[in-house]
């Protein structure tokens, strides 16, 4: 048996994670090693997905927490590199774009173990996103390509990227939004309000398809006070036509917080902050929504297989197939209470579900690494 290491790290990889998990349990030539960096601790962001997915708990925990990117990124290449020697694998396989993906990179390649890159190839070309550095990173130095869409494939060539070292095989997102959208959709939603005492139940104080969801946590919307007055503003504005929920993400409240914006979140009866949700929860959630308005990346794919219109608040994706093909949308701060009145009157963006998005990437992945190793 050859051993493989995944790596994960922080929320979006455990999506991504789970069904390899799963479909290298099946495989005669390949024993799995979960190693979780710790990159996201807080159970909130973390824990529950384990339990939720039904991942096999870490065979490693690196627990490196929270830091600036320079001191997280050595911490993880301090404890890989310990883990790397103590097990002696023969490919290290990397997930995403987070400080995990590159850290683990970086310390596989110096120690000449294969590594492998899955989601490789998604650029929004903005260096000004720490996620892009890792991309850039990882695929530098990474020896096999796992690709999600055709416009990966097509980046990783025009970067050099010999075409026999890259393998288009599906979206890992989806197979795990395909595994668990049924039992996702029996799951309970009662929800306290952040602040407030008060709850909020799914089916009593919500309907489906009369409500929206929020999730905003890039630096560029959340950490400049007035950017995020300006958000909260339009929230609170667009919330008087269709009331918002909000999972808020640590860092957009401890925001909120330290510029003195809770009253003014308060001030908008129909705009809803909750706690973060596990992932059963929050598909549920976002299933039966009328919208989703985002600075996030994974959900761009999860709502185009959804159907569902997707408001991205940024200058650029690292998934334009989400547009090209999907639901998604990127739009500009001044243009969300138009597009979203768009929606409102039934001038959604529904899309298409792009090629491979099927909820068997998993086993196709683990198909052609065996492949890969008989060579």
């Amino acid at each position: 048996m050859k051993k493989i290491i995944l790596v994960a790290g922080a929320r979006p990889n455990f999506m991504k994670i789970a069904p390899l998990m799963h479909a290298f349990e099946k495989s005669k030539v390949f024993e799995p090693i979960l190693v979780h960096t710790g990159q996201h601790y807080d159970v909130k962001m973390s824990g529950r997905f384990f339990e939720e997915l039904n991942i096999p708990q870490p065979h490693i925990n690196l627990e490196v927490g929270s830091a600036s990117h320079a001191v997280q990124t050595a911490r993880i290449m301090e404890g890989f590199e310990k883990v790397c020697e103590d097990e002696k694998p023969d490919y290290v396989l990397v997930v995403g774009d987070v400080n995990s993906t590159a850290a683990c990179t970086l310390v596989a390649a110096k120690l000449g173990i294969k590594t492998i890159h899955y989601e490789a190839g998604l650029r929004s070309r903005d260096r000004s996103m720490p996620e892009e550095i890792n991309r850039l990173v990882t695929d530098a130095i990474s020896d096999y390509f796992i690709t999600t869409s055709e416009d990966a494939d097509d980046n990783l060539k025009k970067e050099g990227i010999p075409s026999d070292r890259i393998y288009m095989l599906g979206n890992l997102m989806i197979d795990t939004l395909v595994a668990n959208l049924t039992k996702a959709k029996s799951t309970a939603l009662d929800f306290p309000l952040l602040n407030r005492k008060k709850h909020i139940l799914l089916g009593v104080d919500f309907m489906a398809q009369a409500y929206g969801v929020l999730t905003f946590h890039r630096p560029s919307n959340v950490d400049d006070i007035s950017s995020l007055e300006r958000l909260i503003k339009i929230w609170g504005a667009l919330s008087f036509k269709i009331p918002l929920v909000f999972p808020v993400h640590p860092r957009t409240y401890k925001n909120i917080q330290k510029f003195g914006m809770q009253s003014l979140v308060d001030s908008y009866e129909n705009l809803y902050f909750i706690d973060p949700l596990g992932y059963l929860e929050f598909m549920h959630l976002v299933s039966a929504s009328k919208f989703v308005l985002t600075d996030s990346g994974g959900i761009q794919e999860e709502s185009t297989y959804l159907h569902l219109p997707c408001l991205t608040v940024r200058p650029n994706t690292e998934r334009p197939v989400t547009i090209w093909e999907g639901s998604n949308k990127l739009v500009g701060v001044e243009a969300i209470e138009q597009e979203v009145d768009s929606i409102l009157a039934g001038k959604g963006k529904y899309g298409n579900v792009p090629a491979l998005w099927d909820g068997k990437t998993a086993e196709r992945i683990v198909d052609r690494l065996e492949k890969i190793e008989d060579n």
